[in-house]
């Protein structure tokens, strides 16, 4: 069979083409009928018309000031009729700034649609005419630029990042204290963050109290932000978080913390195992946990389990602790016996392998003095030396 081309293969089926209609649109109209498509993109996506309020995305309300301004538009309103479902265009405009000064050009301007065809059909991209809404975002949004004395800042970053694996700082969700001041660190958009200078307190256009910030950067590069817009960015992003200080208070306190539990246990096994190494090393090698339950309800199935080497275990020692942070006091002990942690695989029940943690090549003594120094403070003090098996100042 030969070959057909597209329009041979159409007609051989009996379907007819019509030709395309040339648009009968000017470039601007077509540019008027873009932008309200985005806002009915956003309405789609939200349920609601776009709003001007305090704290709302830049775009959103780029967007209500562009509706605002489209309901003033007789040309808008006729073009757009056949468009406007959910009634967006019959709504009251609020929010708006006094815009029945302007002619039909200066307002088209406004709106990014000038009288010659443009490549950049975007609502959101403003021409000519600087709205209210434009000058106070770009007054809450600072730009990073490289830190020019980052070498100042460098060995602050580096001491705050052993002090989160030492537990001696905990990160917190922001939102219990929305306290921003000088030298406080918080982890925003991915990056440590330290408060290096707050400026003078000023009156923002929203008739409250802010000031500038000089923020510095662990990858090197700093912003001048405004305060209410770093709390925004920390309430927003899911992931952004307040470093404690280091003197927040001890790891054992009077007062419950949300992740402390009322009495807890750090345990400390032995195992059982057959492995050649494990049956070598038997009265050095440990496991150190910590549960606020039973400590038999927690290795009743040891044997089964890979965390327990696929053996069962004996208990050589328990603490018994109240209001501890268990998360604080495992970061303390991996922070620690760290250098000695056990490095052996095994296979778990299905033959795949398997590298259990919090096995330490430690001696109960030792393990038993770094309680100890854990009750009284002192923990912070020394490292262990696995060469002479012992806490070392």
């Amino acid at each position: 069979m030969a070959e057909m081309d597209d329009d041979e293969l159409l007609d051989a089926l009996g379907v007819e083409v019509a030709p395309l209609k040339p648009s009968s649109r000017t470039p601007r109209e077509e540019r008027i009928i873009a932008g309200f498509e985005d806002i009915l993109r956003f309405h789609q996506a939200h349920g609601r018309a776009p709003m001007h309020s305090e704290g709302r995305d830049i775009f959103e309300r780029l967007y209500a000031v562009r509706l605002d301004q489209l309901r003033k538009l007789p040309e808008a309103q006729t073009l757009l009729a056949g468009l406007d479902g959910p009634g967006l265009l019959s709504g009251a405009a609020a929010g708006l700034t006094d815009v029945d000064d302007l002619d039909e050009d200066a307002l088209l301007a406004q709106l990014g649609i000038g009288a010659e065809p443009s490549d950049q059909s975007d609502i959101t991209v403003l021409r000519h005419v600087r709205s209210s809404v434009e000058k106070r975002a770009a007054e809450e949004i600072a730009d990073r630029t490289p830190c020019a004395d980052f070498d100042k800042f460098q060995p602050l970053f580096e001491q705050v990042e052993r002090e989160l694996k030492a537990g001696i700082r905990i990160t917190l969700r922001f939102g219990r204290d929305t306290s921003i001041a000088s030298g406080n660190y918080f982890i925003v958009g991915g990056q440590l963050a330290y408060v290096a200078e707050v400026g003078e307190t000023i009156k923002a256009a929203y008739g409250k109290n802010d000031a500038r910030l000089r923020v510095i950067y662990a990858n090197g590069t700093e912003s001048n932000l405004l305060r209410r817009s770093l709390e925004r960015a920390l309430y927003k992003d899911d992931t952004g978080r307040r470093l404690t200080d280091p003197d927040m208070g001890p790891l054992f306190g009077d007062a419950p913390e949300p992740d402390d539990i009322e009495t807890g246990t750090i345990y400390v096994l032995r195992s059982l195992s057959s492995h050649p190494f494990v049956a070598e090393h038997r009265e050095l090698i440990h496991k150190i946990g910590v549960t606020g339950g039973k400590v038999e309800t927690r290795i009743a199935n040891a044997e089964k389990d890979a965390t327990y080497l696929l053996a069962d275990v004996e208990v050589v020692a328990t603490y018994k602790l109240h209001n501890l942070n268990r998360t604080r006091l495992e970061n303390i002990f991996h922070r620690l016996f760290g250098v000695a942690q056990l490095d052996l695989t095994i296979e778990d029940r299905f033959g795949n392998p398997v590298k259990p943690r919090e096995w330490f090549l430690v001696p109960l003594h030792v393990i038993n003095e770094a309680v100890e120094r854990i009750r009284n403070g002192s923990i912070t003090e020394v490292v262990y030396d696995p060469k002479s098996a012992r806490l070392v100042d």
